[in-house]
């Protein structure tokens, strides 16, 4: 890992020789002198890094090359910041000309490399005396990685869950008995690593305990246990009316709790519970409920699950056998070809048998190593299993994540590339770095590294995903060890936080549910980030020169109405990615100082004031705020740009055409003339890919005949339109008409459509995903037809408030398999076409009409007279 350290730095120190040049260019040569001298001992450390097992001096040098190549970034940086900030950006010419600053600046960054090149030649001359064995790529055996593994993914897929068969029959017969007692638990005991989660999650979707339990609950408890938290995440699951619970407090919790599960016959799930003590505190707050209502443990402690409930026996997983093992590890480590078996040549398998013996039997392990071995192709290269060097930056970097956090995949790459873990050098104008980050992730999800927990709207791409909390364990463990991260959870008793100078470059912190005060300075902090309810966090800094080198910060400010931010906050010359939540955000003129900056994200909720100076900002690429001044972002490094409000400047002179690499563009328009011209540009931006368009026209409707050019734009794949559309007379004018052929979400709002829009849409070929929201169709009644939708996966409507008949043929929709309504108060009944889809998986229902629901309700045994158009849906829920 100290190679990778040093490879960033390499990477970082070429990145600021390109962008940096007007200030190194009189030190250019000693820098580059540098950054060869870290070269080679990249060289080396790869080389090292391919086995760890050496002696502790030797130890102790590659922390040194480590610790001296954070150095080296910090020399370089701090001579730009000296330079850039003397005199302001204004007087750059003139500052390098200055007879009294130039020999300073030049003489002090010159004696502070010549000390770093000295140590590092120090250092190579002692290290032929310690011979590295040559393994191949990869560092750690396989039965040390596995020894730490020890416990489940819970995404383990259900065709690659081996030996659950009796397990899961065993769990079933527990969990239906109508034990007429209060507090019933089934519990299911085994080690970490041995399948408890996976055998839970199987249960829990099962179709007959979905339909046998009036609610269910899925909690994770892990050894950090908060009793309010536990409550509050059961209650949001079984009731689900945030807004309404979130001021709760404890007892108001418990009251809440048991009036809405006293009368229902429950099951709630408690992953990972540790200790007894901890289910002895959440046990009073829930209700005896109807006869059968149960909890279901997942533990690692056998004397919880016994002490909980003496009366049922745990249910204990027993380890894989030698053959299940190798069936488990065949799944992973192997491609499947066309008959769906899983080929597997002679001479790998006596050496793999080898390596998952050292799993001991336990899933989790065996996944993870056939991930490690699913992109080898020879037995040399099964050898070689740990992580290649440019990931190992990306996967420690997980670790400062929450336990269970769901991570954006979006904001985990632009992540990366501020940090420089996804070098610029390897851009293109075919490939940018999002798209190697994507790579990137994929590689580690792969690898089962990396837990997928939502598809985007494609269905295919990553939207979000977790790391499992054992291999967040390691990845902290060896971020520590290489001095790469830290993290920060202030005990509750605490409500000061002070950061030191000696503290690691990146630090997380992790509040718990109270104010947490971030004081003293940092000097060489790289990353401040802040998870968890990062609005109970209060920053004391008061110059930001204390944090000069930082690159990653996310603020957030509830405490005041208006936050005039810190004009201090120009100083931060090496930020690259900035989050600022906030009611009112009234930035300063020096926010056009961050010259670095890749990210802007502005959250505002009444007011957002932004001066005129973010066109100096060339380096962004992502900016998500609602501003006008177009012209600030045209520019061709910009990928992301939301929400801007459309004006004469962003259409004259085609300046949306500089916006070549956008891919994400969010446009409001307040004239109905800058519409077509704004589209006739749009046709040409071939990487654009979402489009999001806002019409705040007054009396004024926008016309569908002012959205034909629409149509041409082939390249799009997600749309939404808010606003209201006039429809032509003219049929053949209906707005649905134009929308591109190639769409695969669409989202329209406050539409106001006189006419049935399913006809029109059902036509779109690659249309999954589907939102009609606000009044989108204003009619009455609305038609699915046969062969319509081929290939709709989700289905959501949301206040349409005249709608009263729905009716689905039978063949319509043949895939849907989510469907969602709320707030359709006028429809009567469910369709009876609905029992046509088999697809259906789940059926959301809110704020609907009552004699609606209860048709299709059972109640004390009794079904509702439509429940036969839904009894084929696994979950059905009901708000």
């Amino acid at each position: 890992m100290a190679g990778a350290i040093v490879s960033l730095a390499v990477e970082r120190i070429s990145d600021l020789l390109i962008h940096e040049a007007v200030f190194l260019k009189d030190v250019k040569d000693q820098v580059e002198s540098l950054k060869a001298e870290l070269k080679r001992m990249e060289c080396f450390l790869k080389d090292a890094d391919r086995n760890p097992d050496q002696d502790e001096r030797f130890c102790n040098r590659v922390s040194e090359i480590r610790d001296l190549a954070y150095d080296a970034e910090d020399v370089i940086e701090s001579f730009i910041l000296e330079c850039a900030h003397q005199g302001g950006f204004q007087g750059i010419i003139k500052r390098f000309t200055s007879i009294f600053t130039k020999p300073f600046h030049l003489h002090k960054i010159g004696v502070q490399v010549k000390v770093i090149q000295i140590k590092l030649k120090n250092i190579s001359k002692c290290l032929p005396a310690y011979e590295i064995s040559g393994e191949g790529e990869g560092s750690s055996s396989i039965s040390r990685v596995q020894q730490r593994l020890r416990r489940t993914f819970s995404h383990v897929e259900e065709e690659d869950v081996i030996s659950l068969g009796v397990s899961i029959k065993d769990v079933l017969a527990q969990l239906m008995t109508e034990d007429d007692r209060p507090h019933a638990v089934v519990s299911i005991v085994g080690m970490g690593g041995i399948g408890k989660t996976t055998l839970a999650r199987t249960v829990y979707k099962h179709i007959y305990v979905r339909r046998h339990f009036d609610c269910l609950a899925w909690v994770s408890i892990s050894q950090q246990c908060k009793p309010g938290e536990v409550l509050l995440d059961v209650l949001m699951k079984v009731q689900h009316e945030r807004a309404s619970i979130d001021n709760l407090n404890e007892n108001q919790l418990v009251k809440r709790l048991s009036n809405v599960l006293k009368e229902k016959q429950y099951l709630i799930v408690f992953d990972d519970i540790w200790r007894s003590e901890d289910w002895d505190i959440l046990k009073p707050a829930f209700p005896r409920g109807k006869k059968g209502s149960k909890f279901l443990f997942t533990t690692r402690n056998k004397n919880v699950a016994i002490v909980a409930d003496p009366c049922n026996s745990p249910i204990e997983l027993p380890f894989l056998t030698d053959d299940e093992s190798w069936k488990l590890f065949r799944s992973k480590a192997f491609p499947r070809n066309k008959i769906g078996s899983h080929a597997c040549l002679e001479e790998f398998e006596k050496f793999g048998r080898q390596m998952v013996k050292k799993c001991g039997g336990l899933p989790l392990a065996i996944v993870v190593l056939g991930g490690l071995l699913a992109t080898k192709h020879s037995l040399v290269q099964w050898e070689m299993n740990d992580l290649p060097y440019h990931l190992k930056p990306c996967f420690l970097y997980l670790s400062h994540y929450p336990e269970d956090w769901e991570i954006s995949k979006k904001e985990l790459i632009q992540l990366w590339i501020a940090e420089g873990f996804i070098p610029p050098s390897l851009e293109s104008t075919e490939i940018l770095m999002e798209d190697i980050g994507e790579q990137f992730l994929e590689e580690l999800i792969n690898r089962s590294l990396v837990q997928v927990v939502k598809r985007d709207y494609t269905g295919i791409n990553v939207k979000t995903c977790r790391m499992h909390d054992l291999l967040r364990d390691l990845c902290i463990e060896k971020a520590r060890e290489e001095k790469f991260l830290e993290i920060i959870q202030p005990p509750l008793t605490e409500f000061n936080v002070t950061l030191e100078k000696f503290m690691l470059r990146r630090i997380a912190i992790h509040p718990s549910k109270r104010h947490v005060s971030l004081k003293g300075e940092h000097l060489k902090l790289r990353s401040l980030l802040l998870f968890q309810n990062a609005e109970l966090i209060k920053l004391h800094i008061s110059e930001c020169k204390n944090f000069k080198f930082l690159r990653v910060l996310n603020l957030v400010r509830r405490d005041v109405d208006k936050w005039h931010v810190s004009s201090e906050i120009g100083n931060l010359h090496h930020l690259r990615y900035l989050k600022m939540q906030g009611n009112q955000i009234i930035l300063p003129h020096t926010i056009g100082q961050l010259k670095s900056l890749h990210t802007l994200y502005l959250q505002w909720g009444s007011k957002l004031v932004i001066p005129n100076v973010l066109f100096k900002l060339e380096r962004l690429r992502h900016i998500l705020l609602y501003a006008r001044g177009s012209k600030s972002f045209c520019s061709n490094n910009v990928q992301t740009l939301k929400y801007i409000v459309v004006d004469r400047e962003l259409i004259e002179n085609n300046m949306v055409l500089r916006l070549t690499n956008i891919q994400r563009l969010g446009l409001v328009f307040n004239r109905r003339k800058d519409v077509k011209p704004i589209l006739m540009l749009l046709i040409k931006l071939h990487r654009l890919r979402s489009l999001y368009m806002e019409f705040y026209l007054g009396p004024i409707s926008i016309s569908s005949s002012d959205l034909e050019l629409l149509s041409q734009c082939h390249h799009l794949s997600k749309l939404e339109l808010r606003g209201e559309i006039k429809e032509d007379l003219c049929p053949s004018h209906h707005v649905s008409k134009f929308l591109p052929p190639n769409i695969v979400k669409l989202t329209l709002c406050s539409s106001k459509m006189v006419h049935d829009p399913m006809g029109v849409l059902k036509k779109l070929p690659c249309l999954r995903i589907l939102r009609l929201r606000d009044n989108a169709y204003v009619g009455t009644k609305m038609v699915c037809s046969i062969h319509g939708f081929p290939q709709l996966d989700s289905l959501e409507m949301i206040s349409l408030r005249e709608l009263k008949e729905w009716e689905i043929e039978e063949g319509a929709m043949p895939r849907l398999r989510s469907l969602y309504f709320n707030d359709i108060y006028n429809l009567k009944m469910i369709p009876e076409g609905l029992r046509y889809i088999t697809t259906l998986q789940e059926l959301k229902l809110t704020d609907m009409r009552r004699s609606l629901e209860e048709k299709i309700q059972v109640k004390n045994g009794t079904k509702g007279e439509d429940f036969y158009k839904v009894r084929h849906i696994p979950s059905i829920q009901i708000r």
